[in-house]
């Protein structure tokens, strides 16, 4: 049976490749593992900053809610009368309808959609944390003297050196046909 290396998850190749590398050489690399679901846990600017996305969230699906039952209440109250309603007050129902259906439209993408405010609320909540925890990661694999460190989504620091990427452009523009 042929394994394809799309079949093997990069931190087993990861793995499999550092461990070569560790027998090729008399130390071999030194590799670290941050757990970011402890991070999210138990730093409190974490913890601090996700209670308060949880309130901001909580009253955008509040008014989402209340959006949505003003439509619906619209709309049983026109199926209930609309075979008694005259031609211009179905179609005046018909077009209040719409405009709650895109009354709510709209606020949920100027909620939820790209750039909105829910986006623009977690780069505030977010970005200065990433970056105290980028930095701590960094100082603290560099005091303790770590080759690689990882978490739970991929590599999050490399010592200086460890880059081939220009060596592998290099690489590929010498054969490139």
């Amino acid at each position: 049976m042929r394994i394809t290396m799309r079949l093997i998850p990069f931190a087993v190749v990861t793995v499999l490749l550092l461990g070569l590398v560790a027998s090729a050489s008399a130390q071999g690399p030194k590799i670290g593992y941050v757990d970011d679901q402890r991070l999210r846990g138990e730093y409190k600017a974490f913890v601090d900053a996700q209670e308060q996305w949880n309130v901001e969230s909580v009253a955008w699906e509040e008014e989402a809610a209340s959006k949505q039952q003003e439509l619906q209440t619209l709309i049983e109250e026109y199926e209930k009368q609309k075979l008694i309603l005259s031609d211009e007050k179905r179609r005046e129902r018909e077009a209040a309808i719409r405009a709650k259906e895109e009354a709510l439209d709209a606020y949920t993408r100027q909620i939820y959609g790209p750039g909105g405010s829910g986006e623009k609320l977690q780069n505030r909540l977010m970005t200065p944390i990433i970056e105290k925890l980028n930095t701590a990661i960094e100082a603290v694999s560099i005091e303790l003297n770590y080759d690689l460190v990882f978490n739970s989504q991929g590599l999050v620091y490399a010592k200086d050196g460890l880059d081939m990427t220009d060596k592998v452009l290099e690489y590929l523009e010498e054969h490139d046909e």
